[in-house]
């Protein structure tokens, strides 16, 4: 009689083993300039959060007591691993989830604050991940947002669309140079809070890397239509 087949173990919806591992060696060594920047983006965040892309955790450290939550997302299996141990060091409650940031498996408006942090440039579907945001926020709710992108012009954006054409996002997970990000959460229907531009780091070379963002958006208090449908 033959036996009952092993169900197959579910297909993570993003693999990268070999950039994970580099990812997480090459993130930890980048701290000594980063680790302001984390502490910066989070000051203030309170209540239930949801942090997408959350990779090896190290946001988790600099979450004020204000959390009551935070529902971390990571697909990829190796930076999992690695924020469920990050997460029992952590000061505030942490759940980490597998999923991706373009069909995040939460309720609907679940949320007080929804955290990006050096992802957008590696989701597949900017505008998808942005909706699904923006669903999981309460109205009113804040979308707090570092990332890298678009230079400002010049040679170093001519660069950028050359590398997200070519060889970038194939070496390094998926990553994309040159996304706008503020553009991106305009034609999502965020309202834009304050917000910077920074090169990081602020000294040395500039990379197609170095020209970053951060700062703060909301899902409209009145929020009943989807952006680009009418009433």
């Amino acid at each position: 009689m033959p036996q009952p087949s092993a169900r197959p173990t579910p297909r993570d919806p993003i693999h990268h083993p070999l950039f994970a591992r580099f990812y997480a060696r090459q993130s930890v060594a980048a701290e000594r300039v980063i680790a302001a920047h984390r502490k910066e983006l989070l000051h203030g965040v309170a209540g239930r959060v949801i942090e997408v892309g959350a990779g090896n955790g190290l946001n988790f450290a600099h979450y004020p007591g204000t959390v009551a939550e935070v529902v971390a997302i990571e697909p990829e299996r190796v930076l999992r691993r690695l924020a469920v141990a990050a997460a029992m060091r952590a000061d505030v409650p942490v759940d980490v989830v597998p999923g991706a940031a373009e069909a995040l498996p939460v309720k609907s408006e679940a949320f007080d604050v929804a955290v990006a942090s050096l992802v957008l440039c590696s989701v597949r579907d900017v505008p998808r991940a942005l909706a699904e945001l923006r669903r999981v926020l309460r109205p009113g709710g804040e979308l707090r947002f570092f990332e890298h992108g678009r230079a400002p012009g010049g040679a170093m954006a001519t660069v950028q669309r050359a590398l997200d054409r070519t060889v970038w996002p194939p070496l390094f997970g998926g990553c994309h140079v040159g996304r706008d990000t503020v553009g991106a959460l305009r034609a999502a229907g965020f309202e834009l809070g304050p917000y910077r531009q920074l090169l990081v780091p602020a000294r040395g070379p500039r990379l197609p890397t170095s020209y970053c963002v951060l700062g703060s958006a909301r899902r409209p208090s009145a929020d009943d239509t989807a952006p680009g449908t009418g009433a």
